[in-house]
């Protein structure tokens, strides 16, 4: 299934529903590149209940959890919409983003164990430069998946939550533009380059190449992407 679209699998009916219905919805949320042009932004109750197995009181019970969080919004007669942000707030969480990341990085060449910055170096791709529009997909991923993992090994684990509010946003931007103006190639470089900086634990090279390359996304979302 498209990742412009929700994809829901049923669930089983169980003392724990609502928290399995929340988790659920939030992981198909959150998986989603919201800010493609095709994006379905819309949510239909009885679609969703009919895709999960279940009836719509805790259906309704986990939108009202999702909406505290921020993630989506009802719109009375119109219905349940995933939440976007504006042009000016998502440029503000990729700087927070850029903070945070650059940060975990620093943290990882003080107190990083050697194999957990062998687990960087093998989420590099294994596929030559000229072969990333070919692999689309599974570099989108791979390279989403190496940021998360950049925080995880910092080991703070408030530097990390703090992040994984600002992930979905950051992510469904990042698959949005990594293809864009060849940022797929420069990001493998920009990759190897950081790597290299934490292998040799190179401290203050490795936060200023973090911090720069996701600056860089910021660049190109104030200069090319219109979200408003």
């Amino acid at each position: 299934m498209s990742d412009l679209a929700l994809n829901i699998s049923p669930i089983e009916q169980s003392l724990s529903l609502k928290d399995k219905i929340y988790d659920s919805l939030k992981s198909a949320i959150t998986s989603m590149n919201i800010y493609d042009s095709d994006a379905e932004l819309r949510l239909d109750e009885r679609n969703l209940s009919e895709q999960f197995g279940i009836s719509r009181t805790p259906l309704r019970e986990a939108l009202v959890r999702l909406e505290q969080e921020g993630l989506v919004r009802v719109v009375p007669r119109r219905g349940i919409f995933i939440v976007r942000k504006s042009k000016t707030e998502i440029l503000e969480m990729i700087t927070v983003w850029a903070a945070l990341e650059s940060m975990a990085a620093r943290l990882i060449t003080l107190n990083g164990t050697d194999a957990e910055i062998g687990e960087l170096r093998r989420m590099l791709p294994s596929f030559a430069d000229n072969e990333v529009r070919e692999h689309m997909d599974e570099y989108s991923d791979a390279n989403i998946a190496f940021h998360q993992t950049i925080l995880r090994l910092s080991h703070c684990k408030l530097l990390e939550t703090t992040a994984n509010g600002l992930f979905m946003h950051v992510r469904a931007i990042r698959a949005r533009t990594i293809f864009e103006k060849d940022r797929a190639d420069k990001s493998v470089i920009d990759h190897l380059n950081i790597v290299e900086a934490i292998e040799a634990r190179d401290t203050e090279r490795a936060e200023h190449l973090v911090r720069e390359h996701t600056l860089k996304l910021k660049a190109h979302v104030e200069k090319h992407v219109d979200l408003d």
